[in-house]
């Protein structure tokens, strides 16, 4: 394996500096603006935050939920978002009414969701085995992109006997693709297993030209330093680390300037958190219930680790206003210190999935015959 050098390079993605290299990974009904935000704060601005998953088809049709979704706040720059696609011609209008409409300053093309509804219409991680189809849409993304720069996020293929991301690497290269980041896992590892971070070191010396990050099992600032002293790779990608710990930018920061710091904060601090987080939600969805009910899903997370009874648990689970949410957070003991252990692994572990395919998907590689238009998705945020 390769060695970081012992200061770390700029990681450029086009004409943004992006410093540290840290990237926010895109998760469905995760990093909506309210998280985007809570994270970024804690970051003191730095690193890129990307939106969670844009369907081409939804935002050119402009979907009302795909609208609200590529919302940013005025304090987001670069503001990114990340496409899906498997239509290069849709792709190519997506990406042409984002520069026309200055809607975003980088585009991220998704070729790594394993989800099945993703999967068994031919996009998300099925599509790179498609090469030409692969092919024709980052062309198609490229070419209508302008000065926006354009990356993709991808796995190592579909399974064990599948593998695409050497070559989607380099298909990205030849058709104008500013960063490649490679998740360690294949489609049908789904989150389970250990990532391979070796495969992030092949991609590296398989495509130097372009920055390659790495995303799989960064759990604390640690782990991202160590991923690219072992792999070579210019930057990282956090995803699943930072459910319920929006803070880990700010370690992320504070490993890459040398600091050292690290945030390990009690139960008061992370209540404090929780609530200004479904505050947030409320006041993008407009609409207070609706926004606590969107936070529920976050509780688990952030309590993780804490003294919290199963009671309590389910309680904070159907919260549907603010007011009863501070209640119930004030009846806990705040007083408990940050737990040891809660720096681990967190969000969906599951492994050795059937990865569901359209029919006939893995005859031919070159064969694009059977991809249709009509397996756009009509709805964003995965």
């Amino acid at each position: 394996m390769t060695t970081l050098a012992p200061s770390l390079p700029l990681l450029r993605i086009g004409p943004h500096t992006v410093q540290p290299p840290v990237v926010l990974a895109p998760m469905a009904g995760i990093t909506n603006a309210p998280f985007r935000t809570l994270c970024r704060e804690f970051s003191g601005g730095k690193g890129l935050f990307v939106s969670e998953m844009i369907t081409t088809r939804a935002l050119v049709e402009r979907n009302e939920k795909t609208m609200q979704l590529i919302h940013f706040d005025a304090s987001e720059t670069p503001r990114s978002i990340q496409l899906y696609g498997v239509d290069p011609v849709t792709v190519g209008k997506a990406v042409r009414m984002i520069v026309d409409e200055n809607l975003a300053d980088h585009i991220d093309l998704n070729f790594g969701c394993p989800v099945p509804k993703v999967t068994r219409k031919g996009g998300g991680s099925a599509l790179p085995y498609k090469r030409p189809l692969l092919r024709a849409i980052l062309n198609q993304a490229v070419s209508n992109a302008g000065d926006l720069p354009v990356t993709i996020k991808m796995r190592k293929g579909i399974d064990d006997d599948h593998m695409t991301y050497l070559d989607a690497g380099r298909i990205a290269v030849e058709e104008g693709v500013t960063a490649v980041a490679l998740h360690g896992r294949t489609a049908a590892q789904h989150y389970g297993g250990t990532a391979d971070w070796d495969a992030i070191a092949r991609l590296k010396e398989h495509v130097p030209e372009i920055p390659v990050l790495g995303n799989g099992d960064i759990w604390c600032a640690d782990d991202a330093r160590r991923m690219m002293r072992e792999t070579g790779c210019d930057g990282v990608v956090v995803g699943r680390g930072c459910l319920g710990r929006p803070w880990l930018f700010g370690d992320l920061v504070s490993e890459f300037e040398g600091t050292g710091a690290r945030q390990a904060p009690g139960l008061r601090e992370v209540a404090d958190v929780m609530l200004r987080h479904a505050t947030l939600l409320g006041e993008w969805i407009g609409d207070e219930t609706r926004g606590v009910i969107d936070f529920r899903k976050h509780v688990a997370w952030y309590l993780k680790g804490f003294s919290v009874g199963s009671e309590m648990r389910k309680r904070l689970a159907v919260t549907s206003s603010l007011e009863e949410l501070g209640g119930q957070l004030r009846e806990l003991d705040l007083d408990q210190p940050w737990p040891d252990g809660a720096d681990g692994p967190r969000g969906r572990t599951s492994g050795n999935n059937r990865v569901v395919l359209p029919d006939g998907w893995l005859k031919d590689p070159y064969d694009c015959a059977g991809v249709s238009p009509d397996a756009e998705l009509d709805t964003s945020g995965g």
